[in-house]
């Protein structure tokens, strides 16, 4: 086995996609834009066990979030 085979063999380290960069992707598909580019660098790059924990947690933030605005509204409509 010479060193170019030796070489290809060995699966090169591939990028992994940032924190903040799945959280962008995330928001992104939550209001259902994304470019060409990112996508195809989640799909490449990314893990999806990290974009389905960003999903459940904007997930139960975004229904937090509501919640509470209707509940202050309620409240201050005397309700």
């Amino acid at each position: 086995m010479n060193a170019d085979t030796q070489k290809q063999a060995v699966p090169a380290e591939q990028p992994r996609v940032s924190t903040w960069q799945v959280i962008k992707s995330t928001l992104a598909a939550g209001f259902g834009v994304q470019s060409e580019a990112a996508r195809q660098r989640d799909f490449t790059h990314g893990r999806p066990l990290h974009f389905i924990i960003a999903g459940v947690v904007g997930t139960i933030l975004f229904v937090l979030t509501v919640a509470m605005i209707v509940r202050v509204v309620l409240h201050m409509a005397g309700a």
